[in-house]
Order: C-alpha cells, then sequence, then structure tokens
C-alpha cells in the first residue's frame, strides 16, 4: 500500500472546516464521505503529510472501498485533486481553494434532452474508454520449459512446495503443461508463492479445478496489477458481491460476464461510486421495462441517476416523486375536457312551420 502525500495552502495551527463546506456541500454529501473529508483536514492541520487508505479505512471503521469513493466523490464536486501511480494507485492529495459560489455537486455529462439512442451510444463509447485506459501491457508470452528446467526448478525447495501444494487442490498428479503454466506465474508474472496458493485455492473454492481457467484468473490479476494476497483478496469480494448481485438482479444465469459487462460495473463502482443496492435498483428497473438484461439501458439509467447527484435510495424516491409530481401538473393542463352523455353527440335542427304544416294537412285527412 502505498503513502498518500497531502498537500495544502492551509495553516497548520488547528483544523479549520470552511462554513461553506457546511453550508453548500456538506447536506449534498454521504455522511461516510464527510468523514473522511473531515478526516483528512485533521491530518493536514496535526502535520500528518503521509497517510494511507487502509489507515483512513481502519481509522474511520470503514473499508478501503468506501474510503476510495469518498476521495473520488470530492474529486468530482471541486473539492479534492488526486494524483495518481502508473498502477492506477492514489498516491497524492491536494486540497482545492473554496469556489466562490457553490459549485453544482456533479457536473453533467449529457444534455438532458439527447435522444435515448445517442445516450446509449455515448455510454457505450465510454464504457469502451474506461475498458481501454484499465488496459496494461500485454502479459509476457508463454514459454515450455525444457526437462533438464523443469528438474532444475524442482530442486528449488520452495517451487518443490508449491508444486506439492498445487497437488493437494487439483486432486491429481500434476501435468507437464500443469507445471510450466505454475512456472510461468511464479516467473513471468512474477507471482509469490502466497499469491499463487491463494490463486489455487479461491478457483477450487469456486468449484474450477482446470489450470486453464486459473490461468484466466491469473491473466486478469496481472493485468489488474494486483500482486498481494490482499490485494486479491479484495479484488475477489468485491467481484463476488458487486458482480454477483448485478447478475442476480439481472436474472443472468449458466454463465459468467464478458469483458464488455464486467466494464459498465467497474464504471457504475468505480467512476460513479454506487453502492450495490442502488445498482440493483437499476437493474429492477431494467428489467421492468425491458423484460431482458440489458446492461445498456441500466448504465442509461445510472448514468441519470449520476447526472443528479443520487447517493442513496431515498435520493431516488425523492427523484421520482418530482418526477411524478411535475408529470401530474402536464397531464392536467394539457388534457382537453371530457364529453359526458349530454354533449356527446350532435344537436339536431328542426323547422317548427314545416312540423306545423304537416300536422294540419295530416287532421284534414
Amino acid at each position: 500500500m502505498v503513502d498518500i502525500h497531502l498537500h495544502s495552502d492551509y495553516p497548520c495551527t488547528q483544523t479549520v472546516i470552511p462554513n461553506q463546506f457546511i453550508d453548500d456541500f456538506m447536506p449534498e454529501a454521504n455522511g461516510e464521505f464527510v468523514k473522511v473529508y473531515l478526516y483528512l483536514l485533521r491530518c493536514i492541520h496535526s502535520h500528518a503529510y503521509n497517510c494511507t487508505i487502509s489507515a483512513i479505512a481502519d481509522k474511520l471503521n470503514n473499508t478501503e472501498m468506501d474510503v476510495t469513493r469518498a476521495l473520488r466523490y470530492w474529486q468530482r464536486v471541486g473539492l479534492l485533486a488526486l494524483e495518481e501511480s502508473p498502477e492506477g494507485e492514489i498516491c497524492g492529495i491536494s486540497f482545492l481553494p473554496m469556489p466562490k459560489t457553490a459549485a453544482p455537486a456533479v457536473v453533467k455529462e449529457e444534455p438532458a434532452s439527447q435522444p435515448k439512442a445517442a445516450a446509449v451510444k455515448a455510454a457505450v463509447t465510454a464504457v469502451k474508454q474506461t475498458a481501454a485506459s484499465e488496459t496494461t501491457s500485454p502479459a509476457p508470452a508463454k514459454h515450455r520449459y525444457t526437462p533438464d528446467e523443469m528438474a532444475a526448478f524442482q530442486k528449488n525447495e520452495s517451487i518443490s512446495e508449491l508444486f506439492f501444494i498445487a497437488e493437494t487442490y487439483m486432486k491429481h498428479p500434476l501435468s507437464e503443461n500443469d507445471m510450466n503454466t505454475i512456472l510461468y506465474w511464479h516467473e513471468d508474472l512474477h507471482f509469490s508463492t502466497e499469491l499463487i496458493v491463494y490463486l489455487l485455492e479461491y478457483c477450487i473454492s469456486k468449484g474450477h479445478s482446470s489450470i486453464r481457467y486459473m490461468d484466466k484468473v491469473a491473466l486478469s490479476w496481472h493485468q489488474k496489477n494486483i500482486t498481494t494476497v490482499e490485494a486479491a483478496r479484495e479484488e475477489a469480494s468485491v467481484h463476488n458481491q458487486v458482480y454477483y448481485g448485478v447478475m442476480k438482479a439481472l436474472g443472468i444465469n449458466g454463465r459468467s460476464l464478458v469483458d464488455a459487462e464486467t466494464s459498465f460495473i467497474r464504471k457504475w463502482t468505480k467512476a460513479y461510486a454506487f453502492d450495490l443496492p442502488i445498482i440493483q435498483e437499476a437493474c429492477r428497473r431494467t428489467i421492468t421495462a425491458t423484460h431482458q438484461p440489458s446492461f445498456e439501458y441500466t448504465d442509461s439509467i445510472l448514468s441519470s441517476w449520476y447526472n443528479s447527484n443520487v447517493h442513496t435510495l431515498e435520493d431516488i424516491q425523492n427523484l421520482d416523486a418530482a418526477y411524478s409530481k411535475k408529470r401530474k401538473v402536464s397531464v392536467k393542463t394539457t388534457q382537453p375536457p371530457r364529453k359526458n352523455s349530454f354533449n356527446n353527440f350532435s344537436s339536431r335542427e328542426y323547422d317548427y312551420d314545416n312540423l306545423e304544416e304537416m300536422l294540419l294537412s295530416s287532421s284534414v285527412h
């Protein structure tokens, strides 16, 4: 975990909380986000210029993901500037001056009047760009070791023990391909012995004992710069909770998510910083409207909520209530008057002089 260097132009004699923060920014923010911002102020004013995401999470009894979401939120509203390492980890936080006037909490990405088809197309483009930005350099090419090289590796006590553990998990003697793949993780992907053991344990616990499946997971971790067991556990926890929560909400069974779908989920959880209940609510509305899973439709809902500064399920209820009220007023002012049984047909016109003459003529005969 990298140290984060804090920067500020504030005097460091006491913890100063600007009134404008309390008046304009705090009411709209999630309470956990406010705690993170206040704790950072406390750090900067007590000369604690270095900290870690993990330390902040422990202090506030939060998860590291909660802290990261809070930092991303304050970056979006313009109160913090974040610096990132080449590996994508936050390594610097700068406090920005309070704006002279209250800034909107979230800058809209699309005009409200944008056609639905264009909005979906823009969302797909954004996801492709996000996926492209997250892709690291290609993994090293695989090569096969000769029998002499394999024998030399097996003389290494740690490698020999690693092979024994792999056989124990996989419940069969390792083939030449199995051993080459495990050495690829160790020598070329630079996975530690502990990380490889956790990889085996994780895949077996999911019911996958195939070395091909394990290799896919290993390559995925390599692309995400996962190099420790701690990082792998965090990734697995997030994957299990969010990914399977989305799959359940959309009614997806019997298959895994493809890359484009997981890119959408990363956008919702990282760029938008939405909690799982909000994402599941958008999934529920997607099924109600389309009667089938559609990540593009779900993304259009979540993008709209993101632009409307939604943070909780209560915010969604308030948004729905405001929309319903506006719709009722619109219908009331535009609805034509209803016809009743008395004016629902054309009135008849009679020539009374002609009727009188007809009656007189009939009485004479």
